[in-house]
Parts: structure tokens; C-alpha cells; sequence
């Protein structure tokens, strides 16, 4: 089954001395990915009046190779767990045309009120929706879809 797909560029503030990406951006990377992939199941107006809020409980990230300046990075989420309040998401990057995953996250976060940020339960059809994911969707903000392979 085809994975969810956002690409981004990485950009050269983002990168260490030696214009690899410095660790602490893949928690950037994946709120990014995070916030697209919601977007992909159809929850844009959610995310924007804040019926669907909520917040980092863990984050463990784990580094297997470096992206650099300049490449483009496709970052793939999909649901791991899906509990009453709580759910955990698990994204893999690689670089854009490339198979072997150079990093991974795995990110619980909690469903909260917006206003008074206390747990809330996720909504049925919100958790058939996270389990069931954006398979096939593209979210493309670094022109990668355009241009393909010959940016790699």
C-alpha cells in the first residue's frame, strides 16, 4: 500500500556546520508532517477552530543517516496506536527517491479542549479516520512532485 508522502526542502538554517540537518529539526519536521497528514484525512477546518487540539506527551526519535542542505525529504506518518484520549503516530523520513528510512519518530500526543487544554476523548470518527489513514495522499512543499528524481 502507498504511503502518505510530504516532501520538504531542507533549508540552511535548519542544517549544522557540516550542512547536515542538526537533530533537534526532525521534531519540527514531524510536527509539520503531522499537521499535513491531518490535513489529508479532511481535517483542515478542525485544525483551524481547534476542535481537533492537541499536545505532545513523548517524542523518541531515533537517527540512522543524514539529510543535507538542500535535499528534499519525504516524511511518511501513519497511526500506531490509537487510545481514549491518546494517540501515537509514527513517521519515517527518507530522502526523497530513496528507499532506506534515515530517521524515525514515534510521537504520542493527547486530544485536548483548545480553551482549557484538559483530555478530551477523540472522537469515533476521528480515531476511524487516524487508523485508517492518507495512503496515496501528496503534500508536496518542495516542488519535489515537479521535478522528481533529477533534484534527488
Amino acid at each position: 500500500m502507498d504511503r502518505f508522502r510530504y516532501y520538504l526542502r531542507v533549508r540552511y538554517g535548519e542544517c549544522d556546520a557540516q550542512k547536515v540537518v542538526f537533530n533537534a529539526r526532525y521534531a519540527d519536521y514531524v510536527d509539520l508532517a503531522t499537521a499535513e497528514w491531518l490535513r489529508a484525512l479532511g481535517f483542515e477546518k478542525e485544525l483551524q477552530t481547534g476542535e481537533l487540539d492537541y499536545q505532545l506527551v513523548k517524542q523518541t526519535l531515533e537517527w540512522k543517516a543524514p539529510a543535507r542542505y538542500d535535499q528534499v525529504i519525504e516524511a511518511s506518518v501513519s497511526a500506531k496506536t490509537i487510545g481514549n484520549t491518546s494517540f501515537t503516530l509514527a513517521t519515517e523520513f527518507r530522502i526523497a527517491g530513496h528507499e532506506p528510512v534515515i530517521a524515525t519518530a514515534e510521537t504520542v500526543y493527547v486530544h485536548v479542549n483548545s480553551k482549557t487544554l484538559t483530555k478530551q476523548s477523540l472522537p469515533q470518527p476521528w480515531r476511524d479516520a487516524f487508523l485508517r489513514g492518507a495512503a496515496g495522499a501528496v503534500v508536496d512543499h518542495a516542488g519535489w512532485a515537479r521535478v522528481g528524481a533529477d533534484t534527488a
